[in-house]
């Protein structure tokens, strides 16, 4: 009866689900590629992917973030990437699937990611409401595309008829022969209805007689007259119905072809044209440093000593070349700022004259150069999360005194000067450190050339000594004065610790682990560093027996790391080697392994080996 509900969802077939996934799919490049385009008079940054890249970042914790570069390296930001677009991909199939069913809530469920994305750019820690504008207006072409192509999978043309009590066939599937089909109909398909569904009337009797022209209409039997078909039980809840050669299918697959082909095509160029207006600003910005001669140092480096570097094969060079430097950042996407376009504030807590100054004006102040070593707080026992290299930077202390700043030894009122990036991160240095006479500057070059993007052209911050999460500030625009006590930095927030001297730290780097060895005379071969205190000896030791002093190569200088090289009488079987370093301080590395988390990795280094 009309008063009892057996209603049903309607199934969907095979075919529709897919075209409905595929509909997902290009609802969502079509979302991505109108953010992309809408990110453009915002910031590139403020695309969804990044946006929201960058929120995973912020909000993992340490133990996780520590996982993924152990695991993927510098590869772990293409991972994650890769990651995001992936589940970008299942939502949006999800999706699809669903507006077949219900195409309000499969549009629905796109406007609500657009905001997940805009969430994500606003909340970025230089993150403004402005960001939010690229997701949400993607998530609005996106949610539009995926209810127009859903509306062509939808019957063009189609009666409706009652639901019996009972019936288990799918809504829309076309009736067979024998159970009410038309002369001519076809059971084809299964997942839709297709070919040219005209309304028709079903005389088809109620149960218990059949029912001629002339039968009267009852509320059981409505008849033909009122445009809606009896169920074959004669009772239940409206479904479709198709007319005669429909085929089994409602919908015009050629509408559907060709509306999916013309919102590929479109997404396809808008997304062109969004990445082709946010490389300009790009193109720019790599134009300005290409242009870019720097001016000599006032203070050269010395040369590197001759016997700073150790010819043997598998050792790391002395100088880490440009693209063979560590990078270890939060940022999916690298700004590329020009030099014109730079300028660096310093202010905050004891500062007496405010300063602003673009990159002529810094350049002006008189460059020195010198060698550094740096290295990760990230960095595992016998990582390769250090390098080394000659900067080109303006000195760091001159700038705070000409703004008169005084370190809390003379009485200075900060004790930390937090560094903000162009991408507001924010690192924060001990004031005392900066200005105890080493040689922290904001650099501009970086081995004989201007910074690279990834390395944070056009000016970053060193400190010698320092792990790099508390000191070298990548893309920096700002230098606040102010207190640990008073404001916690972006990693502090995140469990690492406030001050972070760079721990001595020793590598084996020849032989590889698990290597195969010929008995007899064997190079045993790598790095040490202690950042600002120097390296004063370095030992190896097989299969935990007594330790033996290996020969360093000589010093450049007690902020750049320093080789050695042991030669061994290997002997045949399975040997374990371990390395440890003391610094000038008389302290040795120590045994004791511990993770990066909170303020760096302890623990001595050792490979296993096979001689035959």
């Amino acid at each position: 009866m009309w008063g009892v509900s057996n209603e049903r969802k309607p199934r969907i077939g095979a075919v529709t689900g897919a075209l409905g996934a595929l509909s997902g799919v290009i609802a969502g490049c079509g979302a991505l590629a109108v953010a992309e385009l809408a990110s453009v008079p915002v910031r590139p940054e403020a695309g969804p992917v990044t946006a929201v890249g960058g929120a995973v970042i912020d909000r993992v914790p340490a133990p996780v973030k520590d996982f993924a570069i152990r695991t993927f390296g510098t590869n772990d930001k293409l991972v994650l990437q890769l990651g995001i677009v992936v589940l970008l991909a299942l939502f949006a199939v999800a999706l699809g699937v669903l507006a077949v069913r219900h195409r309000p809530a499969g549009s629905a469920g796109v406007l609500l990611f657009g905001a997940v994305g805009g969430w994500a750019a606003a909340g970025r820690p230089d993150g403004s409401l402005v960001d939010a504008v690229p997701s949400v207006v993607g998530a609005v072409a996106g949610s539009a595309v995926l209810y127009a192509l859903t509306g062509l999978l939808r019957p063009s043309g189609a009666v409706t008829e009652p639901v019996a009590a009972g019936d288990t066939s799918p809504v829309g599937d076309a009736p067979t022969k024998g159970a009410g089909a038309e002369d001519g109909a076809s059971a084809e398909g299964g997942a839709g209805i297709e070919g040219d569904a005209r309304p028709v009337a079903d005389n088809s009797a109620a149960a218990g007689g059949e029912a001629g022209p002339e039968a009267p209409a009852t509320p059981e039997d409505p008849g033909t007259t009122g445009g809606e078909a009896p169920s074959p039980s004669g009772s239940g809840k409206p479904r479709l119905l198709l007319a005669k050669g429909t085929g089994g299918a409602g919908f015009d697959r050629r509408r559907f072809v060709l509306g999916a082909g013309a919102a590929s095509v479109g997404a396809a160029g808008v997304g062109l044209l969004g990445r082709g207006l946010n490389s300009r600003s790009g193109a720019e910005a790599v134009a300005s440093r290409t242009d870019l001669t720097l001016p000599a140092p006032v203070s050269r480096a010395a040369p590197v000593p001759r016997g700073a570097e150790l010819d043997i094969d598998g050792l790391s060079r002395f100088v880490t070349s440009n693209n063979r430097f560590y990078r270890v950042d939060t940022l999916l996407r690298v700004p590329k700022l020009s030099a014109a376009d730079w300028s660096l504030r310093i202010h905050g807590k004891g500062v007496r004259d405010e300063l602003t100054l673009d990159y002529d004006q810094l350049l002006a102040r008189g460059l020195v150069e010198r060698d550094i070593t740096l290295t990760c707080v990230s960095n595992q026992v016998g990582g390769e999360y250090v390098g080394n290299a000659r900067w080109l930077g303006v000195p760091l202390a001159p700038l705070l005194r000409e703004a008169g700043v005084r370190p809390p030894s003379k009485g200075g009122p900060a004790d930390q000067l937090v560094a903000r990036s162009e991408d507001g991160m924010t690192l924060g240095s001990p004031v005392d450190t900066v200005m105890d006479g080493r040689d922290a500057m904001l650099a501009v070059g970086m081995n004989g050339e201007p910074l690279p993007f990834e390395h944070g052209f056009p000016v970053r911050m060193v400190v010698p000594g320092l792990y790099g999460y508390v000191s070298a500030c990548k893309w920096i625009r700002e230098l606040e004065l102010t207190s640990f006590d008073d404001f916690d930095v972006y990693w502090v927030k995140r469990d690492w610790g406030r001050r972070a001297p760079i721990k001595t730290q020793s590598r084996i780097d020849t032989p590889g682990p698990l290597a195969d060895l010929k008995a007899g005379k064997v190079a045993v071969a790598g790095v040490a560093w202690a950042q600002h205190r120097g390296i004063d000896r370095v030992e190896v030791r097989v299969d935990d027996g007594s330790w033996h002093t290996a020969r360093l190569a000589e010093e450049d200088s007690r902020d750049t790391w320093r080789q050695w090289v042991w030669e061994w009488n290997a002997t045949p079987g399975s040997h374990r080697l371990q390395v440890r370093a003391t610094d000038r301080t008389g302290r040795t590395q120590t045994a004791d392994r511990v993770g990066t988390v909170p303020d760096g990795a302890t623990g001595r280094h050792s490979v296993v080996v096979d001689v035959t």
